[in-house]
């Protein structure tokens, strides 16, 4: 799968209002038959930022994906709300899942 983890700061009058701007692009990227999960968190050090966490079953998927139209529409809307340019993490993992985090396992979970 393709994971990419972007770091988001917004501008910080739009800040408390990021989950909304970015909701149709959110919810159309989630509605792609690739898409394994595209979740927003936002920072506990820095409101202004927002963390996406976002998966793609191949790289057709990928492809699909930056090459759909509410990706274009997200690029010619979303920069407004920007304070600068997201940074990302963007790599290839031989997983279509999470992993249990076997350090801090929980007994007797079912």
């Amino acid at each position: 799968m393709i994971f990419i983890t972007a770091k988001f700061r917004i501008k910080s009058e739009y800040a408390d209002q990021w989950p909304e701007i970015a909701r149709d692009f959110t919810e159309a990227t989630r509605g792609e038959a690739g898409c394994l999960w595209y979740d927003w968190s936002r920072s506990v050090a820095d409101p202004s930022e927002y963390v996406l966490v976002e998966a793609f079953r191949d790289d057709q998927a990928g492809a699909a994906h930056v090459s759909s139209e509410h990706f274009r529409t997200a690029q010619q809307t979303l920069p407004a709300y920007l304070a600068e340019t997201p940074r990302i993490v963007n790599t290839t993992v031989p997983q279509n899942d999470w992993s249990r985090l076997g350090e801090l396992a929980v007994p007797n979970e079912s």
